[in-house]
């Protein structure tokens, strides 16, 4: 083929470190369009960010040279930095892990309705039973002991030593 064309559309979650509520209302929004314009800065798209006071969702849609885990560094780091910049709240930071699960075309006005309604969506699940579906959803295998960050969390030895896969 003389050209190449792409479809890669990811749904992207993350949390604040600890889980603590500390994305308050006032100034929410303006977090969600910042990290849509880190994305824009790097020549990918956040078709849209959303979330509540302590975790966030990205549906992405990346180049082919973008891997999705720099995506995620790049919007994370940047959106720590402005938090911290401009002193909305004390301690904030984003867990060091995240999700990433893949959505196909025909699921894109789906996922950006369940971004756009996560208010409403907590009201009934918790971040925690929610974040297990997906990975459920997924097939993807995880550790209950190590799934979420904790206070005192401790990683086990070897889990992210890619030497050792």
């Amino acid at each position: 083929m003389s050209h190449t064309y792409h479809s890669i559309h990811l749904h992207v979650v993350f949390a604040v470190t600890r889980r603590r509520p500390l994305i308050k209302k006032p100034w929410r929004d303006q977090l969600w369009r910042y990290m849509g314009s880190i994305a824009k800065q790097n020549e990918f798209k956040a078709l849209i960010v959303g979330g509540v006071e302590d975790h966030c969702y990205c549906l992405l849609a990346l180049p082919p040279k973008l891997e999705p885990s720099k995506a995620v560094q790049l919007i994370k780091g940047g959106s720590s930095k402005w938090v911290r910049d401009r002193q909305l709240t004390r301690g904030f930071g984003w867990q060091e892990g995240y999700g990433v699960f893949s959505v196909g075309v025909s699921q894109i006005e789906d996922t950006i309705r369940y971004i756009k309604n996560q208010e409403v969506h907590h009201r009934r699940m918790t971040f925690e039973e929610e974040y297990v579906r997906f990975l459920e959803k997924h097939g993807i295998p995880y550790d209950e002991r190590y799934l979420f960050e904790e206070k005192d969390s401790v990683v086990p030895p070897g889990l992210y030593d890619v030497g050792e896969r």
